[in-house]
């Protein structure tokens, strides 16, 4: 397992849009059409990574939290299919749904969202205000895989709530740390 951090997309930035597959509905969903009144928290991440098979519990408590008050979450699977087939749409499909997502999850076929994006690592986390603006991107809390942190969603919490509450956001954001997406080799 790789770990890789975020590239911690420039502050201010405007939420770049995109049309995604979710192999769910079978159709495809943007970020406009799914963006919160208050807020958007995007996810890069994927099915087998252990960065996110070791948070994504307290995630779904976290977006059913604040997705009550009226900020969406989006999840995004931007890995290679044909080098990862365990991230296949049909496998994020069994996969959302044993989990019990609260929360779209969507397909990047041609990575072309995560380029957008700057996504580097799943997971990875990027809050958007209701104006679409970058305001907080890094990790959901400094849990990881054996070291005995809590998963306590303590930073994206935080910023969450300074989003809500507007409060200024945390000047120090810490990235988030998780396997590397898996690119396509050209």
């Amino acid at each position: 397992m790789a770990k890789t951090p975020s590239s911690m997309l420039a502050l201010g930035t405007i939420a770049p849009d995109f049309e995604l597959l979710n192999p769910i509905t079978n159709q495809t969903q943007s970020f406009q059409s799914l963006k919160g009144e208050k807020g958007t928290v995007i996810i890069f991440s994927c099915n087998h990574c252990p960065f996110v098979l070791h948070i994504e519990d307290q995630l779904i408590a976290i977006a059913n939290r604040y997705q009550a008050q009226s900020i969406h979450f989006i999840a995004i699977n931007a890995n290679d299919i044909e080098s990862y087939p365990e991230d296949s749409p049909e496998n994020m499909i069994a996969h959302a749904q044993e989990k019990q997502y609260p929360f779209p999850y969507l397909f990047d076929a041609t990575q072309e969202t995560a380029k957008a994006y700057e996504a580097a690592c799943t997971p990875d986390f990027f809050l958007f205000d209701a104006a679409d603006s970058l305001v907080y991107r890094g990790q959901m809390d400094h849990s990881r895989p054996g070291n005995d942190h809590p998963v306590d969603g303590k930073d994206l919490c935080h910023a969450l709530d300074c989003l809500l509450e507007n409060r200024t956001m945390p000047s120090e954001q810490m990235p988030s740390l998780g396997c590397n997406i898996k690119w396509k080799t050209p």
